[in-house]
């Protein structure tokens, strides 16, 4: 069973994650609007928020999924039986994958980059392409190891109240 410090720290970083959607849709909305406008009061005020339309859009949805997949964690956690080390795991590659999938997104949004592979691939490389897609590695493993790691939590406990739904 998760801590009452683990819940509350996976529902805190998942909130910490819906705030940095909210400050990336900011910047991707000024991005999309080619600046602030304020009107009646502003019409605009020009503001060059860098890359491309897309990486921002991936950036925002990345925020907004991994925050909530980090508080649905935590309430999920009555119906997640696993051992002591199981859910420390489970805890550690959840916060992993969580900020590790969305602050490289952004990053990929603001420095125009796609850091699917180490030196660029098929897009243009660079230190920060290959920086971002080091930082991919992390969250890539956690991801896999975290998903897992519920569905047999879950399923442990559905093994514990078995025959009971007919009752």
């Amino acid at each position: 069973m998760f801590s009452e410090k683990q819940k509350t720290l996976l529902i805190l970083n998942g909130v910490c994650l819906l705030i940095t959607g909210v400050l990336v849709g900011w910047l991707y909305f000024i991005m999309l609007l080619e600046g602030v406008r304020l009107w009646p009061f502003i019409e605009l005020i020009v503001v060059d928020v860098p890359g491309d339309r897309r990486a921002w859009n991936m950036a925002h949805m990345e925020a907004f999924t991994n925050g909530g997949l980090l508080i649905l964690t935590a309430l999920i956690t009555p119906y997640i039986k696993l051992s002591r080390l199981q859910i420390n795991v489970l805890f550690w590659t959840s916060l992993t994958y969580a900020w590790l999938f969305t602050l490289p997104a952004a990053a990929n949004a603001w420095f125009g980059t796609r850091a699917l592979a180490f030196g660029g691939g098929p897009f243009e490389g660079g230190l920060v392409n290959d920086v971002i897609f080091l930082f991919g590695w992390p969250s890539f493993a956690s991801v896999h190891v975290a998903f897992p790691l519920l569905v047999y939590g879950v399923w442990n406990h559905y093994q514990s109240v078995r025959g009971t739904y007919c009752e």
